[in-house]
């Protein structure tokens, strides 16, 4: 066929013209999988990008971002035009003419490398087909691309037809939208909205001609002119650009002027920390949603999912400022209980030897430095205790120290913690959650990861269950030394609980006195009385999904609960019996807000209507009977319009885990504090009891929330009962002065409230009788 042609010079000429050909051609169809994969018209029609999802509350407020490139994108008609004009001067000053390879651009870019200055000849569309279908990796020019000059000759023409294909589907205004929403402005800031927002906390159509000339000038090296590492090669940079947008004619020459004389003016904002620093409450909406998104093949890390929750922005933040404020109080209390002393004891009050090197080697540092030191551990050591600067977490903020590793561990395990939840038990929505006291040094989560012993917030469990085995809130029991023996595991055991003051008043205690006043004695009783297995089915049935060891202190809280368990049961209460496993998350959109998902609570009935109702009377005994361990609450400012609180306070042994659970007519809350380290511990029941460390973050919580009026929270009595109540249970306790049979964190105040009730004058002769013989 060649042949015919008898110009030598044309002949080789259209045979060179054939081959290239054929070799774009061979390319383009990845022939024998030579040339790597090309993107194809679907590819071209739907390009993805990896754009980070978006957490918000309910009432609309960003609180997070899940993201492993920080993107998120923006329309062209968003984008101010001194960013167009900037990125046009400077990467392609024909960018209107062509039709996405400038062949005079590439002309040029070869003249001026082969005199030595090199230049690149890529259009903005070319540089958006490499960000877009990531050209540049190594698998994308195929198994030719492994021989030495041909890969990049095979990547280049890749990008050709890539930005032509583009040309021809998108406008120019396209384009420059879906480059600028994909190129990387370093600090994993990708996409011209979140460089905005991150570097002057401008919205993109804000931006000034000298911000968008530094923006577009850090594309071509982000690290070196970066405006915060480098701010004087950045200066120089925006100037750069600035100086081609006067060539281009988009600045007249006074504006230039004026511009590069001009400050950086950086006002950083908080979108790259918002993402990258992670949160309780992004950990807790993933854990939450991780399941429906690996069903429906969602990637939350790069889909653009704007993710709602049911959390109030308001009530998140006095959930947060009470529970940081007592905290700050717990810990300067626990300093100065142990003072100088080593706080990390065991059982009898010995201090742990070598608690903190044990620690120490939970570390991944110390397997690194096993490794490095080959086993030695004087080496290791010597290591840890060398001390460093480096700046520690204080409830006085960020200070700056000169601590050895072990030092840190020490600073870090004597910090208590909490975990506080809140509920509406009605539509199960979480309405605001705190995991922790500091997510960056404290990363378990203490509402749904942490299992801690309940103490004495278990005991509802047992009453309830006498009630559902026919008992009333007005049956008695003595309260009086128990011993219980049983079998555990085939070996026969004994068991005498004592009271939290060690003393037993022999008096006879109705049902709701000695719930509200925790009295360990008949507690026992009773769980003895309905058996012990049934109150460990009774807590599941109500929302508890935590192992139970069925034994005869189950009842005390001897096991570990969460206090996402513990609010979901409580809840179960208020709901009339009806348990619903509690939602945090109501609704998922994709990034144009179309609904993929909503989310509602499993329910299901699992007390009866009166007995749930019971059960709220049962726990106002806390506030209404004598010795209630919730009057405390009466130092807050939650006494207006006959509102009305019940609860349940719980201390576990040596005082390691506070625990209050709180009800109002519209909210279920759970509080727990304490130490992750379970050694470290308050002294007495004076400091470290739940009436003392969690009931105060309740009570502030509620405070502030009674005190906004657009809260949309307000004073008022507990729900009255819809159904028939055909227990007794309106049966007065007497008021007893005898402050020495009570235990401490439950006295009675010195004058007490006229909502306490008063026994009869029969019963009250009788309980006389009793106090005078004792």
């Amino acid at each position: 066929m060649f042949r015919r042609i008898k110009n030598k010079f044309l002949r080789y000429l259209v045979i060179t013209i054939y081959f290239v050909i054929i070799f774009l051609c061979a390319i383009e169809l990845n022939f024998l999988g030579l040339f790597g994969y090309s993107p194809t018209a679907k590819d071209i029609q739907a390009p993805t990008l990896n754009i980070a999802s978006e957490l918000y509350t309910a009432d609309g407020k960003l609180i997070g971002r899940y993201f492993r490139e920080n993107r998120s994108p923006v329309v062209y008609d968003s984008i101010s035009k001194n960013i167009v004009h900037a990125l046009v001067a400077t990467e392609d000053i024909r960018f209107f003419q062509h039709h996405g390879v400038d062949f005079r651009a590439v002309i040029s870019s070869l003249v001026s490398t082969a005199q030595g200055d090199k230049r690149g000849g890529s259009t903005i569309t070319q540089q958006l087909a490499k960000n877009l279908f990531r050209t540049r990796y190594n698998q994308s020019a195929g198994l030719l691309g492994k021989v030495p000059g041909l890969r990049m000759v095979i990547i280049k023409i890749k990008e050709w037809f890539t930005a032509i294909k583009l040309e021809r589907r998108y406008s120019k205004e396209d384009i420059l939208t879906m480059y600028l929403n994909t190129v990387s402005f370093g600090n994993n800031t990708y996409g011209i909205k979140t460089a905005a927002k991150r570097y002057f906390n401008q919205n993109t159509n804000a931006v000034t001609a000298p911000q968008a000339a530094l923006l577009i000038g850090m594309l071509k090296a982000t690290t070196l002119y970066n405006p915060v590492r480098n701010p004087a090669r950045s200066t120089e940079r925006r100037n750069i650009v600035l100086s081609q947008m006067q060539k281009a004619g988009f600045l007249s020459l006074d504006q230039y002027k004026v511009y590069t004389k001009s400050s950086l003016d950086l006002s950083l904002g908080s979108v790259d920390e918002e993402g990258k620093e992670d949160s309780y409450l992004r950990g807790a909406a993933e854990r939450f949603i991780e399941k429906w998104c690996e069903e429906n093949d969602y990637d939350l890390y790069e889909d653009g999912l704007k993710v709602y929750t049911t959390i109030d922005s308001r009530l998140q933040r006095y959930a947060e400022e009470a529970a940081y404020e007592q905290m700050a109080v717990l810990q300067k209390r626990l300093a100065s209980v142990w003072g100088n002393e080593l706080p990390w004891r065991d059982s009898k009050g010995t201090v742990i030897e070598n608690f903190l090197e044990n620690l120490a080697k939970k570390l991944p540092l110390y397997t690194f430095l096993k490794t490095k030191y080959k086993g030695n551990t004087d080496s290791i050591d010597f290591y840890l205790n060398q001390p460093k600067e480096m700046n520690v977490f204080t409830w006085d903020g960020m200070k700056e120290v000169s601590y050895s590793t072990l030092d840190s561990l020490a600073h870090y395990a004597k910090l208590l913690n909490t975990g506080m939840m809140v509920m509406d038990p009605y539509s199960a929505e979480v309405k605001a959650w705190v995991g922790g006291i500091n997510h960056q040094y404290f990363k378990y989560d203490h509402v749904n990861q942490a299992k801690r012993q309940a103490g004495s917030t278990f005991k509802p469990f047992a009453y309830l269950t006498a009630l559902e085995q026919g008992m009333s809130p007005c049956d008695k029991f003595q309260d009086k030394a128990v011993k219980i023996e049983y079998t555990e595991n085939g070996e026969a055991k004994t068991w005498e609980p004592k009271n939290a003051d060690w003393n037993f008043t022999g008096i006879n205690m109705s049902l709701r006195w000695a719930m509200g006043r925790s009295v360990n004695s008949v507690t026992a009783q009773i769980t003895e009385k309905v058996g012990w297995d049934n109150v460990v089915k009774t807590a599941h049935r109500c929302g508890i999904t935590s192992y139970l060891a069925s034994v005869p202190s189950v009842s005390l809280g001897s096991n570990d609960v969460t206090v996402y368990e513990m609010v979901s049961a409580y809840a179960t209460f208020l709901n009339k019996g009806i348990h619903n496993d509690p939602i945090l998350v109501q609704k998922i959109t994709d990034q144009d807000g179309h609904v993929l998902a909503t989310f509602k609570p499993k329910s299901k009935r699992v007390l009866s209507e009166e007995i749930a109702w019971l059960m709220t009377y049962m726990l106002r005994g806390t506030m209404d009977e004598p010795g209630g361990t919730s009057q405390a609450l009466w130092e807050w400012d939650l006494w207006k319009k006959g509102n009305q609180i019940g609860g349940k306070t719980g201390t576990s042994s040596d005082y390691v885990d506070g625990w209050y659970m709180g009800i109002t007519k519209d909210l279920v809350t759970g509080v727990w504090v304490g130490n992750d380290e379970r050694s470290i511990h308050f002294r007495n029941s004076a400091t470290g009891e739940g009436s003392h460390t969690a009931l105060p973050i309740f009570a502030k919580f509620m405070e502030k929330l009674y005190h906004d009026p657009n809260s949309g929270y307000s004073y008022g009595p507990l729900p009255e009962p819809t159904v028939p109540i055909t227990r007794k249970y309106n049966c007065p306790s007497p008021r007893i002065i005898a402050q020495d049979s009570i235990s401490s964190d439950e006295r009675l105040p010195v004058e007490l409230k006229p909502t306490i009730p008063i026994y009869n004058d029969e019963e009250m002769n009788h309980i006389d009788d009793q106090l005078k013989q004792k």
